[in-house]
């Protein structure tokens, strides 16, 4: 009787300690998710703020102080070792001071993003009778082929990369009268999406969250004889395998596949950040799809020489691109 009483005993302390060990692994779980969500909901109120805010002061002055801030404090954040790496592997050849040099500049331009994106209701200001004194360069073989793919009644696939101001190209589309659908990835901060999302809709024609119905609207929308935009520079986990200076990297195959729905032209946009404060439109020549024995799309392939344009771009302006995500993993 006493071993029977004695194990009893034994099984209700591992039960109350096992139900000790539950109840304090919720509230953990509990205070993380609410720290979590009050870190989110500050970011939030400070971006809505600061967004809300700069929309009151110059937008050149602005961005000159954004810029020097960034300057400042990015140095400091973690992603001062992610863009280093990136570049050191990117560019064997280069220096030390130089990559720094490069890294400067990437942090300055976003900041002058951050700033600029409170003023995109007018930041796009381009007259082709006066294009010497408008804010936006556009050579004159880029607005032969944007008029081109405005009146030519097809559809198109569009891409850019993460390059000085990566909103531009939605606003250009809109300002010049074409028919285009954007793919954009919301914000994780909800609060701080629906501003943004409101500022991104005065004038950048459909927006399509990135989601799994994204590639359905965006094939409906090529269907119906818009033109697809999306960026396509970013690591993707199950993506595609490419190389991307001389690394083995993933991207998302989304343009391509899209495109072996329906075939149309691909052309690339690139925003070149100028002094003064002035930006450059380019527009590329099509790029040719690879295909595949049989004559399909080949999805890997076509993905590379999507890449290897970006790539290209980089090369000039280094540092206007976004150095400061993971692109190989």
């Amino acid at each position: 009787m006493r071993a029977k009483y004695g194990k009893s005993t034994s099984v209700r302390q591992d039960r109350r300690w096992f139900l000790m060990q539950r109840l304090l692994l919720c509230a953990r779980a509990r205070l993380r998710d609410l720290t979590k969500w009050l870190g989110q909901a500050a970011v939030g109120a400070l971006t809505i703020g600061i967004l809300r805010s700069a929309r009151y002061f110059d937008p050149i002055k602005t961005a000159n102080l954004f810029g020097r801030i960034a300057h400042l404090i990015g140095p400091m954040m973690r992603e001062q070792k992610i863009g280093r790496a990136n570049l050191t592997a990117a560019f064997p050849e280069k220096s030390p001071a130089e990559i720094e040099a490069i890294l400067a500049g990437v942090w300055d331009n976003l900041g002058r993003v951050g700033a600029e994106f409170a003023h995109l209701d007018h930041i796009w200001e381009y007259d082709p009778a006066r294009p010497g004194d408008s804010r936006i360069e556009i050579d004159q073989r880029s607005y032969e082929l944007f008029t081109q793919l405005r009146f030519d009644g097809k559809p198109a696939l569009i891409f850019a990369g993460h390059l000085a101001n990566w909103e531009l190209p939605a606003l250009a589309a809109v300002a010049h009268g074409l028919d285009a659908a954007i793919l954009y990835r919301r914000p994780n901060i909800a609060s701080a999406d629906r501003i943004i999302q409101d500022m991104r809709t005065v004038k950048m024609g459909t927006l399509i969250p990135a989601g799994r119905d994204a590639p359905l609207k965006l094939a409906e929308a090529l269907k119906n004889g818009q033109h697809v935009g999306m960026l396509v520079d970013q690591y993707l986990t199950n993506g595609v395998e490419v190389i991307f200076f001389g690394r083995k990297t993933r991207a998302n195959p989304m343009l391509a596949r899209l495109l072996r729905q329906i075939e149309c032209p691909i052309h690339g946009v690139r925003i070149i950040r100028l002094p003064g404060h002035r930006f450059r439109a380019e527009l590329s020549e099509e790029v040719q799809p690879v295909r595949d024995a049989a004559g399909q799309i080949d999805i890997k392939g076509t993905m590379q020489a999507v890449t290897s344009v970006i790539e290209g771009w980089i090369r000039e302006y280094p540092d206007q691109w976004l150095w400061l995500h993971r692109r190989w993993r």
